[in-house]
């Protein structure tokens, strides 16, 4: 049971979702960073960050596979990481510089993508030395920006609708940090319980995905 849960909280906090659930998230708390004219604008926009960031990525590691340039889609061999790793943050990059001048984007999303590139080729130049733990990265630069995000960004809480009804219910975003920071704890875990990593490889993944968005802030901010 302790195995499944483990594989499914490394599914669903893979790193390649993550700026999907960052987007999510703001777009619930707080629409009116969001400059866009019109629903039509808006939904073309979140199309194509959802496609560049991670509709891209994943057919291109899924095409590695299929041409047997990686020996498996876990990437538990440190080498077999190199060419997504490059492949991913270089459409994080264009990512980043399709947006970073966009004033219908709020700064802070533009804060998390650019941590992320820089988290991205930190990674793979610790990936010669060790297999440095992406999953911690991701975490990690989670929970720092719904730090960031929850105490400056937000009005201290998000209204919620069950799909399909009129009711809804409302959250303090507080609950957000902590829900994150809990999942960050439980990602390490999981990692940990599968043997995908050691611990030195997992803390040394919080250290670097938290200095990616603390540097990414100074940058843009």
């Amino acid at each position: 049971m302790l195995k499944i849960t483990s594989k499914v909280i490394s599914y669903l906090m893979h790193p390649m979702f993550l700026i999907g659930y960052v987007l999510f998230f703001l777009m619930k708390t707080n629409k009116y960073l969001f400059g866009f004219p019109n629903d039509k604008a808006a939904g073309l926009v979140l199309i194509t960050i959802v496609a560049i960031a991670i509709m891209f990525p994943l057919i291109a590691v899924l095409m590695m596979r299929a041409l047997g340039l990686i020996k498996s889609l876990e990437m538990e061999d440190k080498y077999d990481r190199i060419l997504p790793l490059i492949i991913t943050g270089v459409f994080y990059m264009w990512l980043y510089i399709n947006i970073r001048n966009n004033d219908n984007i709020p700064g802070i999303f533009t804060t998390f993508v650019l941590g992320s590139t820089i988290a991205l080729f930190l990674a793979l130049i610790i990936n010669n030395f060790s297999k440095i733990s992406l999953h911690a990265i991701g975490a990690g630069g989670v929970a720092t920006i719904m730090l960031m995000i929850v105490f400056q960004w937000t009005y201290g809480f998000t209204d919620l609708m069950i799909p399909f009804t009129s009711v809804g219910f409302r959250v303090s975003d507080r609950m957000a940090v902590i829900i994150a920071i809990i999942l960050a704890g439980a990602v390490g875990t999981a990692r940990l319980y599968l043997k995908a990593h050691s611990k030195d490889e997992i803390f040394g993944g919080y250290l670097v995905g938290i200095l990616s968005q603390m540097i990414a802030y100074l940058i843009i901010f």
